[in-house]
């Protein structure tokens, strides 16, 4: 129900744009989170945006460098990802909740899609 796409491989101080886009329902009723998850690593969370009002939540790791918006026209949700650096390289997963209060806990989103791959090297 959920797609993320956008990941590629991009050297270090560069940009990548993922977009999770949804085909059975409208993304706006929902707050939408990117996850990662590094190998050996547990899922994190990135960034949220929320259902109501907009507001926006970053992990401390790429605050400044990330930003999650809407594209209600495209029904579709963006993460730009600028200055990446190597830590960064992760599957990116999108997800869907309603409710709850915790944007960056995996437990907490009803629903998921799969991940993208992106890598950072040079």
């Amino acid at each position: 129900q959920l797609q993320a796409s956008g990941g590629g491989l991009v050297q270090p101080g560069g940009s990548l744009r993922l977009s999770c886009a949804a085909s059975a329902f409208t993304l706006d009723y929902y707050a939408i989170g990117w996850f990662r998850q590094a190998p050996g690593k547990e899922r994190e969370g990135v960034s949220c945006i929320s259902s109501s009002d907009g507001s926006t939540y970053y992990a401390d790791s790429v605050k400044g460098r990330f930003t999650i918006s809407r594209d209600n026209a495209k029904n579709t949700v963006n993460l730009q990802m600028n200055s990446l650096k190597p830590e960064d390289t992760a599957v990116y997963y999108c997800a869907a909740k309603v409710g709850g209060s915790r944007w960056n806990e995996n437990f907490e989103y009803d629903y998921w899609g799969q991940g993208t791959l992106v890598t950072v090297s040079s």
